[in-house]
């Protein structure tokens, strides 16, 4: 919803996704389905990136609608996708603007209407004052093991490649390896000494026990 002064009054901001929702009748539901996808929490979560390509399809659909063109589920997502990804020929991005223009659809317009994530972070942000803890987020214990088993994963494939390379080169004698890539934590408190990763899903170390 749009903010409130003191006094409760509402504060008109100057929103172009706000402005959007009404002109093509997406309803206020829309907007509080933006600020849910946006502010949810682990995989749930989708980024102001998709969020953007999200609106815009929506916006292609409402305008393709209200000139009566019948569209199948899917095919506004590529119509979208026809108009505006950098890899479609130009041929196709052609014919995909023709049929749309055929239909009655003012592409140009259509197409000015398109927002950025700029655009959809300043409504969620400033419009609706909407917030996403991104520092909670980062803090969960899964996303923690994630990014550590990423990290080490990406260690163990940088340095398998490396070290393949030194031997192959003759620059190293080594024969078949194997390697063990791994982040210990030692607890100076109770002496006890775990992998990170199983210390995160175990809750702690032996302080507690």
């Amino acid at each position: 919803m749009a903010p409130e002064d003191d006094d409760g009054r509402s504060r008109r901001i100057e929103s172009k996704v706000a402005r959007l929702i009404e002109e093509y009748g997406l309803g206020q539901q829309f907007g509080d389905q933006l600020e849910t996808r946006w502010t949810a929490d682990g995989e749930q979560r989708d980024s102001l990136r998709t969020l953007a390509d999200h609106f815009n399809e929506r916006l292609l659909e409402a305008a393709a609608a209200d000139a009566g063109l019948s569209t199948v589920d899917g095919e506004s997502a590529n119509l979208y996708r026809l108009l505006t990804d950098d890899d479609v020929s130009g041929g196709n991005r052609t014919e995909a603007r023709r049929r749309l223009e055929q239909a009655g659809v003012d592409v140009d317009q259509l197409e000015g209407d398109f927002v950025s994530y700029q655009a959809i972070r300043s409504y969620l942000t400033e419009y609706r004052n909407a917030e996403y803890d991104h520092e909670r987020e980062q803090a969960r214990p899964d996303r923690v093991v994630q990014t550590l088993q990423r990290l080490t994963e990406r260690v163990r494939s940088v340095a398998d490649r490396s070290l393949t390379q030194l031997r192959d080169t003759g620059r190293i004698t080594l024969g078949e390896f194997r390697l063990f890539v791994d982040v210990s934590v030692l607890c100076e408190d109770c002496g006890s000494q775990y992998s990170a990763v199983e210390l995160i899903r175990r809750g702690g170390c032996d302080c507690t026990d």
